[in-house]
């Protein structure tokens, strides 16, 4: 077919998929999705794109499959690779006209030929460059702008590439173009200020942008194009104190002379504004804590380039300099803002979520001032413990409440004093000072003293992880108590923050917190009622749930009200997945706090995991990690297994086939299902189970192999009877991989382990799984099962687990008693396993010399647990039922060698047998002797 004929059909389909109506969208995105690895279809999508005759949704859809195919199919080793020939006539294609007239397509032909660029540039498309560097001179205005934009994603791209060949040649495309960039920035600039004198307002617009386009170009060159940028005289001062600290050392002393000048003495009062102060304040931060400025602990290890940057600091950082910073940090820049006072007043709420997060410290007055304090005070603490200490003494006794300016103050040295918690730990008794004043000032109940108890309490959060004394804890719970009930908003938020932090400490003991519990647990619970915005309810339940963590189930009496709240929460949350988030979090913790009560929430619990865990249900994306945990431990704590528990399981073969990072979570839901109630669940999923793990063993990591193997193995335990044939498929690719010495010693344990159970506990299926093995490789039975028996010998040292050895050896010995000559054959190896086995699992009992199986176990006993200690899970109940009736734990391993042994002398008669033990070690026959005495 023509290259004309093809373009009209694929035009026709690109059509259809940009339709409202699925019924005609669906079908059009698979023969979309037949045709992405067929030849000629990205030379048509090239067509239709670039035709801008056509309607624009339509451009749009091929730009953007033209962008996925050189994703998938771009590079030469990928499978259905373009031919070359094709990628030649592209690339051609691609930057033929710079003349795209809609933006939003104009950025994705930018994008896609920056994507080629990274494969194929400078090798494949040495004209690329040549063809921009022209094509950002021409008049035309659409044009110059479209080449720039290339131009920059183009640089941008190659700049991203970071292996040293890659590197090389981004340093010598920098060096050959850097001057017309910096020509080029100048020429726009200057035309943007001419046009900004003549007032062409919508000229100047056009001009500012390729101002900006060049100027990012640039950028990049100077950053990533140059190994020594200070060697290069036209490179400008771009992110190099970041990217290259020596070459910035020249301007250390001019840097902090400008940023403290304006930010930190009278000379900035007026003239600066809060985004120059950030700048200043930043770039302060970055000498102060660049590493390549610290000299070694060890002088003579350190550089000359640190040695002179250090020097040049130390000379700058004086004790007044440091002083004058430190008191204005905390007595100017620390001090609540009119605007602050006004949002606590209005948007409590507002004001909680406004004070931190991430990265804010780079943008925003507050956070980068508290940042700056952190790193200078830890950088400088011998200098300025004694400043702060000195401003907190001044502050003794409560202030008057009257004097708002004094309340502020103290505000912001507490505050400091906060942020300089572990570099205060030697310097401030903090239990003294918590009894003998910040106690007293938390008892301030007036309104306007309410910036010191929010900010006692924020104080006191800082410091129980760095100094404070386990006996005051209640002390601390009675104060929290009190200021869950206070009058202010913000001081009840900022009281459950300590509270998280309180009680999420290492040195946190419950005994201390259960007097307290019931009412910190309902202050908290009106709170998250009371307050209305998703970022505080998020926090509230954050602190719900951390409490119910740590108190496990002592929680039991007092969930009520939550567990009848948080179905309604959940309903309100629909637009936001992130407060749903929080809620999945506390249910696990309340799921795992009630333990087998929890069946009572599955009327709300089980809709909640089936939504997060549905594939095809748009949250998911949001949901999924903590719909997961909250099934898994749903199920470790489920009583008994129920119709709805069970159909939520159709989520799991969507789930297998993503094969994602929570894989090991797939398979730790699907062992829950196993233990739980085997014969049901997998009446009704082991066959779609044993299609999903066929296909996923085609294409795993080792360690995922392993954990479907373990599956499979947990199968054989719970249910030995129908567990092999609901698992056949799996079953002959174990034995082949036996018999050819799997290379991976984790992998041959497992098949040891899966095999071991077929053969120990249904000796039936074995003879059946080793005949279909037998007829696929075209060889005699007996010869496959000399081979596993030899593997197996050989291979023993890979399983590690005892269980597992103890099961090769019972395994190895229900062969016996036996005429075959195969099994006698191996007879020696068998022995040699089973005397491993015992010296694995055989202790001596110190009063009566004899040898006792340490594995076996008789009967069940709740276990007596500690304070410190998790109650058992009904999963570990169901486990440890499970292992009563598992041969591994209820035949002694001794006992069972001497009858099969004894079962094989009577077979062979007294000659036949000794005939046979004397192809035994004498060592180990010596060793087996020992271990049966008494027998």
């Amino acid at each position: 077919m023509d290259l004309n004929s093809a373009s009209t059909i694929v035009l026709q389909v690109l059509t259809q998929a940009t339709s409202q109506d699925t019924a005609v969208l669906k079908p059009a995105e698979e023969q979309l999705k037949q045709w992405e690895t067929q030849p000629g279809f990205y030379s048509v999508l090239l067509n239709i794109f670039t035709n801008h005759a056509l309607d624009v949704n339509v451009r749009w859809l091929a730009v953007l499959y033209f962008k996925n195919g050189i994703d998938r199919y771009w590079r030469r080793v990928a499978p259905h690779a373009l031919s070359e020939e094709e990628k030649t006539t592209l690339r051609a294609g691609l930057i033929t006209n710079f003349n795209e007239p809609v933006n939003q397509i104009a950025t994705q032909i930018s994008v896609l030929i920056a994507k080629v660029a990274r494969v194929d540039c400078p090798r494949q498309w040495p004209e690329l460059i040549p063809t921009l560097l022209e094509s950002v001179k021409v008049q035309d205005d659409l044009r110059q702008h479209r080449a720039l934009l290339t131009f920059y994603h183009v640089t941008k791209t190659l700049a991203s590439k970071r292996l040293a060949a890659d590197r090389k040649l981004f340093y010598d495309l920098a060096s050959g173009i850097y001057s017309f960039a910096c020509s080029l920035w100048n020429h726009h600039t200057d035309t943007f200020l001419q046009q900004v004198c003549t007032g062409d307002e919508a000229a100047a617009s056009n001009s500012l942008e390729r101002t900006l386009l060049s100027l990012k170009v640039l950028r990049k060159l100077t950053v990533h194009g140059f190994v020594e940028p200070h060697w290069s005289v036209e490179v400008m001062l771009l992110d190099f104190l970041d990217q290259h600290p020596f070459s910035f050392t020249p301007l250390i002393q001019r840097s902090l002379e400008f940023a403290v000048s304006y930010v930190f003495t009278e000379a900035g009062e007026g003239i600066v504004f809060e985004r120059f102060i950030v700048q200043c304040m930043n770039l302060i931060k970055m000498i102060v804590k660049n590493y390549a400025y610290k000299p070694s602990k060890n002088i003579e290890d350190s550089s000359p380039e640190t040695l002179e940057a250090h020097k040049i600091k130390t000379a700058f950082f004086t004790y007044p300099t440091l002083m004058e910073i430190c008191r204005r940090l905390v007595t100017h820049y620390f001090l609540l803002t009119k605007e602050e006072l006004t949002m606590w007043e209005e948007d409590p709420e507002g004001f909680t979520v406004e004070e931190s997060g991430g990265d804010s410290w780079k943008y925003s007055l507050r956070p980068c001032t508290e940042v700056l304090f952190i790193d200078i005070f830890h950088e400088y603490n011998q200098t300025l413990i004694p400043v702060l200490l000195e401003m907190v003494h001044s502050l003794q006794g409560s202030t008057n409440i009257e004097d708002t300016s004094a309340i502020l103050i103290k505000d912001a040295v507490y505050n400091a004093v906060g942020l300089a918690a572990y570099e205060l730990f030697d310097s401030v008794d903090f239990d003294q000072w918590f009894k003998n004043q910040l106690l007293a000032e938390l008892q301030v109940s007036h309104n306007r003293y309410k910036p010191i108890r929010r900010r006692v309490i924020w104080l006191i959060g800082q410091w129980i992880s760095v100094k404070f004394k386990s006996d005051l804890r209640p002390v601390l719970y009675e104060a929290i108590c009190n200021l869950l009930q206070d009058q202010d908003l913000v001081v009840r938020i900022e009281t459950a923050t300590t509270l998280k932090l309180t009680v999420d400490d290492f040195e946190f003991r419950t005994d201390q917190f259960l007097p307290y519990l019931e009412s910190m647990f309902t202050l908290l619970f009106q709170l998250l009622q009371e307050v209305t915005q998703c970022d505080t309810k998020m926090h509230v339940l954050h602190v719900l749930s951390c409490v119910i963590e740590r108190v496990s189930m002592q929680i039991r009496p007092y969930v009520g009200c939550l567990v009848q709240y948080l179905p309604l929460l959940w309903k309100q949350s629909e637009e936001h997945n992130m407060l749903r988030c929080a809620i999945l979090t506390t249910l696990i913790h309340l799921v795992q706090g009630l333990g087998a009560e929890s069946k009572n929430l599955y009327p709300f619990l089980l809709p909640v995991i089936q939504l997060s865990t549905d594939v095809s249900q748009p949250p998911h994306v949001y949901l999924l990690e903590d719909g997961l945990e909250l099934w898994l431990v749903t199920l470790e704590n489920s009583p008994c297994l129920t119709p709805e528990l069970l159909r939520i399981f159709q989520n799991m073969s969507a789930l297998l086939e993503l094969s994602s990072e929570n894989l090991k979570n797939f398979f730790k839901i699907i062992n829950a299902y196993i233990f739980l109630s085997s014969s049901e669940f997998l009446q009704m999923y082991a066959a779609d189970l044993c299609r999903s793990f066929c296909e996923l063993l085609k294409d795993i990591t080792t360690e995922g192999q392993v954990q479907v193997l373990k599956v499979v193995e947990n199968v054989l335990k719970v249910n030995p009877v129908l567990g092999p044939q609901m698992f056949q498929p799996l079953l002959p690719s174990i034995v082949r991989g036996i018999i050819e010495g799997e290379r991976y010693p984790v992998v041959m344990s497992t098949y040891l382990g899966i095999m071991g159970r077929v053969l120990l506990q249904n000796a039936r299926f074995f003879s059946l799984l080793l005949n279909q093995v037998a007829c696929e490789l075209g060889q005699e039975l007996d010869q496959i099962l000399g081979n596993i028996i030899e593997m197996w010998v050989d291979r023993m040292d890979n399983i590690t687990q005892p269980e597992r050895r103890k099961l090769s050896a019972l395994a190895l010995l229900s062969l016996l008693p036996s005429l075959n000559s195969v099994i006698q054959d191996k007879f020696c190896g068998i022995i040699n396993i089973s005397v491993e086995g015992l010296h694995d699992v055989m202790t001596e009992d110190p009063e009566t010399g004899t040898y006792k199986d340490c594995m076996l176990m008789s009967h069940f006993e709740e276990p007596k647990v500690t304070e410190d200690e998790e109650p058992p899970t009904e999963q570990d109940k169901r486990k440890k039922m499970l292992a009563l009736k598992d041969p591994v734990h209820t035949v002694s391993l001794q006992q069972f060698i001497y009858e099969k042994l004894k079962a094989q002398q009577e077979l062979l008669g007294e000659q036949g047998f000794q005939a046979l033990m004397e192809t035994v070690d004498t060592e180990i026959v010596a060793q087996l002797q020992e271990f049966l005495q008494g027998f």
